[in-house]
């Protein structure tokens, strides 16, 4: 069916998710009222959601969509290896367009292929988030990418039914932009609410506009659901968890030797000093005078997790890595700071990721990434 038809259809739909928004207690709008979220995980949820993985190239990116290619990424030994280094859940990154058709509907096989890997990772003792990790969707300037959320979740979340609740999530979307963080708490309550539908007892994963960042979380108002959760992604301090990835064109060589913890800004500055590059200098430089460490990077996690305790909301650190171009030291440094400052707020976290640059890069073999002990033990997953 053509978009515009599919949108009268929408129009319906939206209509019924605010009447079971109104029953739910949840007001949909850009002027949603400030209310307690009243959400209170159960402990065995609390339990599967401590120490998480996500899984970034399985359903997002893949090098085929070919059923049977899919079905070969991630053998069973390496989900029993990634429970054995102590994740307990991992978070599934699904591009809807893997699985979407043109008429709204998802391909029955690959969408087997999703079910299938969620039972394996069960079966291997991990939890699971789902989450629609869309690329090149712009749903704040385009209806169609809104309508394809819709769908997407539509044809998703009724397969999720069978899934027992207590080790299976369902997070809306990764990383909404939107520049007016109203507009996307609207469509966000929209769509938590067609999920509802066919998800009652689920838990389900909300974040805030800007990427998902800190700040946009501590713009966004919670909702009246007792079974929500709010995601939180934290790259920061850019400049060295992402070697400045931010701009193009930099001395990545000169950043990555930049020290995690800054405890000598004169020694600091001198790590970049010989850079021919003059803008890689003073970035560099910039970073080492706001004197980084465990202490700066744990206000910024403890800020999360007060605007959760001031909401009665639980909060996860959702994404969060440092480049393995990075210095080995700092990086170690900076994984066990993180670790440590989330386990002191009581924060379940997810590092991005398995098979990505960030955390735990890919290769070649019979699994997608290797486990990197050093790693492992900075961020305390076997304790």
């Amino acid at each position: 069916m053509p978009f515009q038809g599919r949108g009268i259809l929408a129009g319906r739909r939206r209509t019924g998710a605010r009447l079971l928004a109104g029953a739910l207690g949840i007001a949909l709008g850009p002027m949603t009222a400030a209310v307690p979220a009243l959400a209170q995980l159960p402990s065995e949820q609390r339990a599967v959601l401590r120490r998480g993985l996500n899984i970034t190239n399985w359903f997002r990116f893949p090098a085929s969509a070919e059923p049977a290619r899919l079905r070969a990424y991630l053998p069973d030994t390496a989900m029993a290896e990634i429970r054995a280094a102590g994740f307990t859940f991992v978070r599934l990154c699904i591009q809807p367009q893997v699985l979407l058709r043109p008429d709204g509907t998802l391909e029955p096989t690959r969408l087997a292929v999703v079910l299938e890997a969620i039972e394996r990772l069960h079966r291997a003792g991990l939890g699971v988030i789902v989450d629609a990790h869309p690329e090149s969707w712009y749903p704040e300037d385009h209806p169609e990418h809104r309508q394809a959320l819709f769908d997407f979740w539509r044809g998703m979340a009724p397969a999720m039914r069978r899934f027992d609740r207590s080790r299976t999530f369902v997070e809306v979307l990764n990383e909404p932009i939107f520049r007016d963080h109203a507009v996307w708490a609207a469509l966000q309550l929209e769509v938590l609410a067609v999920i509802r539908t066919v998800l009652p007892l689920h838990t389900i994963i909300l974040t805030g506009a800007d990427w998902g960042s800190l700040e946009g979380l501590q713009q966004l108002r919670p909702v009246r659901d007792p079974r929500v959760i709010y995601s939180v992604h934290d790259y920061t301090p850019g400049v060295l968890a992402g070697l400045a990835s931010f701009e193009p064109g930099l001395d990545a060589a000169a950043i990555a030797r930049l020290p995690f913890p800054v405890t000598d800004v004169a020694a600091c500055r001198a790590t970049v000093a010989d850079s021919a590059h003059a803008r890689s200098r003073a970035i560099g430089e910039f970073y080492c005078g706001e004197g980084w460490n465990a202490a700066r990077l744990h206000e910024r996690l403890a800020t999360a997790a007060a605007w959760g305790r001031r909401h009665d909301a639980p909060v996860m650190i959702l994404e969060f890595g440092a480049h393995a171009h990075l210095n080995r030291p700092a990086r170690l440094a900076y994984f066990e700071a993180f670790g440590q400052a989330a386990g002191r707020e009581g924060l379940g976290w997810a590092l991005w990721g398995y098979g990505d640059i960030m955390g735990f890069p890919a290769r070649s073999g019979p699994h997608p990434a290797q486990l990197d002990p050093a790693v492992l033990r900075a961020l305390g997953t076997g304790s």
